[in-house]
This record gives C-alpha cells, structure tokens and sequence, in this order.
C-alpha cells in the first residue's frame, strides 16, 4: 500500500513541474548541522561584506522549524533562467543571464503560491510558507539534501542533467512528505575552471568564495564607490557575472528555458556599446521596468557603467 507521503509527494512534485519549475525535491526539515560551522566561519571572516542581512536570524538559517512553527518538509524546487540569446555586441557592458526578463522573485512567489494553494486544495490545509532568497534560508544546502544536485567549487548549485543556470526556491510546510536522498557525491573533481577563470579572484578555496571580491557583489550589493584596485578586473560586467558558470563544464548542459517572462527585452540585447556609455534614466526605466536589474537603480548602474567604461 503507498503512504499518504509518498502519494502526496508524488502529486505535488508532479504540480511543480506542470507549474513550469524544472526540479523538485524533498528534504525533512531539520537542523542543518553541517553546514552551521562554515556559516559560522564565513561571517566571521567577513567574507560577506556589506552584506550585514547576512549576519542576521543566525539560527533560523540553520533550522526551518524556526521559520514555520510545526514545519516538517522542506521542498526544494529549481526554475530554469538560461537564455536562448544573449548580448550582440560583444564590446557592450555586460549583464548577469539571470536579470534578462522579469524579476524572478515575481515570477517565482507567483508559481510558489499556486503550488501551495494546490497542495491545501488537493491534500488538505497545510501551513507553510514561500521563500525566494529573501529571508533567511540556506537554498542550496537545502537543495543538495533534496538530491537536487551538489555545490560546486564555486558555491553553486550543479545538477548532472542541467547545470546551474536555474534558481533556486523553497516551500516549507507542516506536512509529512516522503524524503529524498541527500546528493552526496561531487561530480567537480580536479576540475578548478571556475577558480581559475574568476577575474577578481573571488573564490579563496574549493567552496569558499569571498563576497567583496565578486563582481556580483560589487555591481550590485556594494553601496559605496567600486575600489580602484579592481579597475582592470571587472571584465566589463555592469550587473552581475556570469564567469565562473560560463565556463563551468556541467553548463554544456544548460537548455534554453520556457518562461515567457523571462523573455528579456528585445533593446537590452541589441544596446550597442556607445549606447550604454549614454543611457538616459527614461531608457533605463524601459528597459528594467520590470527587471531585478532596479535593484541598482539609474545611479547604480551607471556608477558601474562609469567604473568600467575606461577598459571598454
């Protein structure tokens, strides 16, 4: 006879993927007791920079429980981002893949709540909560214990079959669900291509990376002016980076997503150039109306633009 876990679990796995996510697994919400010591060490050698959030809800990180009373699942899910077109202009300031279409946190709280709505609809009331890497949760640890995939040396998530152009999301629910086993094995080996290939020298060690060193840092999080030292190290990124994914092998996998409003805008990818050096705020409300690149906002950007537009 199937449990009502395993029945459940089959059902709301086989949502995720109609809703459009491209994974999901299930880990039993617990205390994530391996990973507490190097969150513990990473904070404390400020790898996090001004990221002071960071330091914030330090044992709700750790533990679920906390976030969702009674919580006993979590559910990992995975939603593909990987473009089908990037840049034309090879001289133009560069853009992360991801901030292409519409503001992931949108589209996925979107899918998130539908999936929930479904499992309280087809199961039953369940308490739980959505979380899009705004609150304290350590996705991809809880996505290797989903059997997701596993974290490679340059602290993504990788899956053997997609790579890791893919976001990450969580439900946490008070409902018993079958569980899946841990990803235990990583598949980077002696491979350090993304070590290697990162132009600021941002990830210190296998699996460690120092946040005030990475250009996604620096082009988005940072708040102050960019530190000349790294004048000649940003590889004319502008929002985000995307090296140390490019040239990680697992990526030859990465297939072209389906979701419609992660179509960018046709202008982002055709701005020549000289059109970046001069765009306008009224530009740049267009073109990011609906963009996590607004994060930044006009000055941000073009602090970033200005930063590196002498090595253009």
């Amino acid at each position: 006879m199937i449990s009502n876990a395993s029945k459940y679990s089959k059902i709301i796995k086989a949502e995720a993927l109609r809703l459009g996510f491209m994974q999901c697994g299930i880990a039993k919400a617990d205390f994530l007791e391996e990973e507490a010591p190097k969150l513990e060490s990473w904070l404390q050698q400020n790898h996090h920079g001004q990221m002071a959030y960071m330091e914030n809800h330090f044992d709700k990180r750790l533990d679920p429980r906390l976030l969702v009373d009674d919580s006993k699942s979590v559910i990992s899910l995975t939603l593909n981002y990987f473009p089908d077109a990037e840049q034309t202009d090879p001289d133009a300031p560069k853009i992360s893949k991801y901030a292409y279409g519409m503001d992931y946190h949108q589209v996925i709280k979107d899918k998130l709540f539908q999936l929930l709505s479904f499992i309280s609809e087809e199961i039953g009331e369940v308490a739980g909560r959505a979380f899009v890497d705004s609150a304290p949760v350590l996705d991809r640890a809880w996505a290797k214990r989903a059997g997701i995939g596993w974290i490679g040396k340059n602290s993504n998530l990788i899956n053997k079959k997609s790579g890791s152009f893919f976001f990450l999301a969580e439900l946490i629910v008070d409902l018993d669900l079958e569980y899946d086993n841990q990803f235990e094995t990583d598949h980077c080996g002696t491979c350090t291509k993304c070590i290697d290939a990162c132009p600021t020298d941002a990830i210190l060690s296998p699996y460690v990376i120092d946040a005030k060193k990475c250009i996604s840092y620096l082009t988005i999080e940072l708040r102050e002016e960019i530190d000349t030292g790294f004048k000649d190290k940003m590889d004319n990124w502008m929002f985000g980076c995307d090296v140390c994914q490019d040239v990680c092998p697992w990526n030859r996998f990465s297939a072209p997503h389906t979701e419609p409003l992660f179509k960018p805008n046709e202008q982002l990818l055709t701005m020549k150039r000289e059109d970046w050096l001069d765009i306008t705020e009224d530009v740049f409300k267009t073109i990011f109306k609906n963009s996590a690149v607004k994060r930044t906002k006009f000055k941000g950007l073009t602090r970033n633009i200005d930063f590196i537009k002498k090595t253009l």
